[in-house]
């Protein structure tokens, strides 16, 4: 019979909260045990294994973050919808580093995996992010990549402290969506 007051959602929570603290490559069912104060055989009565408690951590972390980019852009369009997509994201990765790297780690399952939903939702802030700058739908998909990966790539370098140099690294974000700022409105510029 599973313990009073532990849920599959329980276990994810905790979980993810240790994958933010000790990093998600550290994630055991044992360490996820002694974090709720129960043995490990336990867990299996929640979840299948670590590899469904990791999955089900990402499908927690895409929701989290993809609420988090829909609510900042919210009402945004252009450059102010870019900054505050980069600006969640950006805080996102910061406080929440395993969940993070858990939804990068995450492979989908088939068309009826709960990932699919927060995914759709985190793809459709940034349509709607370039939707302001009037990216022509057949470039879409690539704008969306490039996006993602310069969102990506900056927090991951920052949380990794991989900017060593002494030049405020807020001054280097804001010059980063400056730049992405004048190369979206050129390519809407550029077409006929």
């Amino acid at each position: 019979m599973p313990r009073a007051g532990l849920a599959p959602a329980t276990v994810v929570e905790a979980a993810a909260d240790l994958a933010d603290e000790t990093g998600f490559d550290h994630l055991s069912m044992g360490k996820v045990a002694e974090r709720l104060g129960v043995r490990a055989p336990s867990l299996y009565k929640h979840v299948e294994g670590l590899d469904d408690l990791a999955h089900r951590i990402a499908v927690l972390a895409a929701h989290e973050l993809s609420d988090a980019i829909r609510d900042a852009t919210q009402g945004r369009s252009a450059r102010e919808a870019l900054a505050a997509a980069a600006r969640a994201m950006r805080a996102f990765v910061n406080e929440h580093p395993g969940r993070y790297a858990a939804i990068n780690a995450a492979r989908r399952t088939g068309a009826d995996d709960p990932l699919e939903v927060p995914t759709a939702r985190f793809l459709a802030s940034l349509s709607a992010v370039l939707h302001g700058y009037r990216v022509d739908p057949a470039q879409e998909v690539h704008a969306m990549r490039m996006l993602r990966s310069m969102l990506h790539g900056f927090a991951d370098l920052e949380l990794a402290r991989g900017f060593q140099l002494d030049t405020d690294v807020d001054e280097s974000f804001t010059w980063l969506l400056d730049f992405v700022d004048r190369g979206l409105r050129a390519l809407v510029a550029e077409l006929p």
